[in-house]
């Protein structure tokens, strides 16, 4: 079986880590050998070593802007990055001729670059099936809308993809019910529930039990809460691990750096954060999706501060996780050495329970996978054609 999964990589190493552990999930349970290409759009990707079998292809990448998205290195416009980056992705479709497309969060890529080559897979390979995989949560209905609008809504996604996959729990958050998603897509939506469990452990950085950590993602705009953190107290004889992130700039790092307080460590990037999670006393952490994962694949407690910046997402899914009893988090938006002390004070040490969320998405995927290859190639529709949605 030949498998693509591409994710656009604008901000932070989520969405590669998310690809990532679907592709680890894909092999361990297939019932045949599969091979596969992992799209990203950050050199910073083939860094983590994929399941055998796997490699890496690396888009030019693209990063958010004032306007929408710019190239990250490239001194070009984003129209020709769109043509260079989807020439690339529809020369290796066409020539790898996959089974099956899983295209992350945004389904044409960030300025329609997939839609040539999705459009010619049908054509070319018409028994090969595509999947949309949604996170738990989009945005604030209106800004979602929006999105869906720009590509074309419902009658867009029915024509080039087969299926829709959210990887979360619909009791914790249903994207459907609160606007999120047209209702002409429902029908093609699968919950998995969280990609949580069974998640695989990198290498481990060391450091001293018992410890808490602090962990920002990429970093590109966790230095507030980085360097709160750093200067938090922590409960007596526990040292303090803070991971400021790849992304954040110099300037920022140090900040944290001097902020640091006695028995805290800073570091720039570790090599996994889940085995770090999983032996920590607490953790203090941003609210993506994939952090959150990692986090709720373990009984280590931890304190959530959602982004606050570009979109809703985190804030929605924080509270929904909260109200589930997953998380607690930091609120309001005391990002205060003082508030993060007597939350560890407090928390440091304890284990939670996450039974009430469905964690078992990656156990889930390649039983989807396999009932997605086996339906019937559906009716596609062509440019100019309408569809009742």
């Amino acid at each position: 079986m030949r498998i693509v999964l591409f994710s656009h990589d604008s901000a932070g190493l989520g969405h590669i880590r998310r690809n990532l552990a679907l592709a680890h999930a894909l092999t361990a349970g297939a019932s045949e050998p599969v091979t596969g290409l992992l799209v990203a759009g950050r050199p910073e990707a083939t860094r983590f070593r994929p399941p055998r079998g796997w490699d890496w292809l690396v888009l030019p990448g693209v990063r958010h802007a004032a306007s929408g998205y710019a190239l990250r290195e490239l001194g070009i416009g984003l129209d020709e990055a769109a043509a260079l980056r989807g020439g690339a992705f529809r020369a290796a479709v066409t020539a790898f001729a996959p089974d099956l497309v899983i295209v992350d969060r945004h389904p044409l890529g960030v300025a329609r670059e997939l839609e040539d080559g999705l459009r010619a897979l049908r054509a070319e390979h018409p028994e090969c099936r595509i999947v949309l995989g949604l996170r738990d949560v989009l945005d604030a209905p209106a800004a979602a809308a929006e999105e869906w609008r720009a590509v074309g809504g419902a009658r867009t996604i029915r024509a080039l993809f087969d299926a829709i996959w959210v990887y979360g729990d619909p009791r914790v958050h249903d994207l459907a019910a609160s606007g999120e998603l047209p209702a002409g897509l429902r029908d093609l939506v699968s919950h998995t529930g969280y990609l949580a469990a069974g998640r695989v452990d990198g290498h481990e950085h060391a450091v001293e039990a018992p410890y808490v950590l602090t962990t920002v993602g990429g970093g590109s705009d966790g230095a507030d809460l980085a360097a709160a953190a750093a200067a938090a107290p922590v409960p007596a004889g526990m040292r303090h691990l803070v991971v400021t992130g790849p992304q954040m700039s110099a300037a920022d790092r140090r900040r944290v750096q001097d902020a640091a307080g006695g028995g805290a460590e800073v570091v720039r990037r570790v090599p996994d954060a889940l085995p770090l999670i999983r032996h920590a006393s607490a953790v203090v952490c941003m609210g993506g999706y994939n952090t959150v994962c990692e986090v709720m694949s373990t009984d280590t407690p931890a304190l959530v501060a959602p982004r606050r910046q570009r979109r809703a997402e985190q804030g929605i899914r924080a509270g929904a996780l909260e109200r589930a009893g997953a998380i607690e988090i930091l609120s309001p938006w005391d990002v205060s050495p003082a508030a993060i002390g007597r939350w560890l004070s407090a928390n440091a040490g304890r284990s939670v329970s996450r039974a009430a969320v469905a964690l078992d998405g990656l156990a889930r995927i390649p039983d989807l996978a396999a009932a997605t290859r086996l339906r019937k190639p559906v009716s596609h529709v062509r440019e100019g054609e309408s569809v009742a949605v």
